[in-house]
């Protein structure tokens, strides 16, 4: 299991205020990037290796989350 006691989170600056339906993300820890439900913050967590945390945002910035369509 990972430690994630230090983990910073934080929310995205385009969270607004949509009711709590966002995402957190820690990226201050060694080797890899946390994301929790910012609704559930004791609920599960996920992990990526940096470069794939990169890849997904990087994709989702350029509008291929849908297949590109």
């Amino acid at each position: 299991m990972t430690d994630l006691s230090g983990a910073r989170w934080r929310k995205s600056t385009r969270s607004g205020d949509n009711g709590g339906d966002c995402v957190e993300v820690a990226g201050n820890l060694p080797g890899i990037v946390a994301v929790r439900d910012s609704k559930d913050q004791h609920g599960a967590v996920l992990t990526f290796p940096p470069e794939a945390w990169v890849r997904f945002v990087t994709t989702v910035g350029v509008g291929f989350a849908d297949g590109g369509r």
